[in-house]
């Protein structure tokens, strides 16, 4: 990269809380979010738990009535935009507007919505549908409404590449700074789809955790009695600028985007390949991105899903791309206590990882009492550890072999 480009501002909604400091302390004590699902009936379901959002209230972030009528991952995505642009002190005005853009990322958007109004028409009739029905289904509204709330007027573009959604969000943001399209881009990822089609539907495929009984043990990523993911949701939010920019108005600066890495596996629509290729492929990619050896990163918040694939795989293409060096290396997974966002995975974990860069702290893999066959590294089990941090690589690896992995750094003037 030869533009620089800094993260200089946070803002999360996630199952561990409303805010940066909420969420991080949290998850530096190892809470888990998740818990009995109260969204629908469950009592038909094989999964009958989920990460929620807990004490969200839209009218903090939106106008009242707006408010009511706006679907709850657009609320996410506007609330999440709304703190990241006040941490960085960005001011958007006429001026400056045309030079900030948006990018976010989101999987399935509207589902909510969706079951909804099928319902309503197919019981009701066509003539009771909303007007609201599509403006509340795409994904695009969130970065589509974070623009009008925010006054954003650069590149406008949602992302929806499954759970890698929010990392290729980023990765793009990042670049269309570099390319001189814009000079702060506010991106990141979105989801929220704790519904019944959703639950039914992975269950369908024997994708979700079963661990009814005990919810915040069931998320155990590189556990040997993991059975499935937990669904969860939020949005995380970054701001990204470029260097000059964010010094000339004497911006606080986070961190330092330092290298994004793609790939695809050609291989299966939900299994990754065995041999991590792709992963592998990714990795690697934004490494040499940044411009730096495997042996510079200092930690990995790795997609560490709790699927009895993904963990596996993942853990071999990390030893593959880390050979000798991977056993020293500090792997987390935070979804070990927020629940898999989705689309909205990358944003979280990335504001994760800019936060370990940043505090010097290691997010724990909670729940990890027995390591699954293979996972044998270093996966930073049940306490967050201090770091010396200078390097960081977030992964995210979503259905159809869509992959992408990004390395953030400590900023050095």
């Amino acid at each position: 990269m030869s533009r620089r480009v800094v993260i200089t501002g946070l803002g999360l909604v996630t199952p561990l809380g409303i805010g940066v400091d909420e969420t991080w302390s949290a998850l530096c004590e190892g809470r888990s979010g998740i818990g009995e699902i109260t969204r629908f009936d469950t009592s038909a379901f094989t999964t009958k738990i989920a990460a929620e959002v807990k004490d969200f209230n839209a009218e903090d972030f939106l106008p009242k009535k707006e408010a009511k009528r706006t679907e709850k991952f657009i609320a996410y995505a506007v609330a999440a935009a709304r703190m990241a642009v006040e941490n960085a002190r960005l001011t958007i005005d006429d001026t400056n507007g045309p030079r900030v853009g948006v990018i976010t990322g989101c999987g399935l958007g509207g589902l909510n919505m969706l079951e909804l109004t099928a319902r309503t028409v197919q019981e009701k009739g066509p003539k009771r549908c909303s007007p609201f029905f599509i403006p509340m289904l795409i994904g695009n509204m969130a970065p589509g409404m974070i623009s009008i709330h925010l006054g954003a007027k650069g590149p406008n573009i949602s992302v929806a590449t499954a759970c890698a959604a929010g990392a290729h969000a980023i990765g793009d943001a990042c670049n269309t700074i570099l390319r001189g399209q814009a000079d702060a881009m506010i991106t990141g990822g979105v989801e929220s789809v704790i519904s019944p089609t959703c639950i039914a539907g992975f269950n369908a495929m024997k994708a979700l955790s079963t661990r009814n009984d005990d919810p915040q043990k069931a998320s155990r990523p590189f556990d040997r009695d993991r059975d499935g993911f937990v669904v969860g949701e939020g949005a995380g939010m970054l701001i990204l600028e470029a260097l000059d920019h964010a010094l000339e108005r004497g911006a606080p600066i986070l961190a330092e985007m330092a290298g994004y890495g793609q790939s695809g596996d050609g291989y299966h629509m939900t299994s990754p390949s065995p041999d991590g290729d792709g992963m592998i492929r990714c990795m690697q990619a934004a490494i040499d991105s940044a411009g730096i050896t495997c042996e510079a990163i200092d930690y990995i918040n790795a997609h560490g899903t709790s699927t009895p694939l993904n963990d596996l795989y993942e853990t071999r293409a990390i030893k593959k791309v880390f050979g000798d060096f991977a056993p020293t290396v500090p792997i987390s997974s935070t979804k070990s206590m927020t629940g898999h966002l989705l689309g909205g995975a990358g944003g979280i974990e990335t504001s994760f990882t800019v936060m370990a860069v940043k505090n010097g702290i290691i997010p724990p893999t909670i729940n990890l009492e027995h390591a699954g066959d293979e996972c044998d590294l270093d996966y930073v089990p049940k306490v967050a550890r201090k770091a010396d941090i200078a390097y960081a690589m977030s992964n995210s690896f979503g259905f159809g072999g869509t992959n992408a992995s990004l390395v953030v750094k400590r900023y050095e003037p």
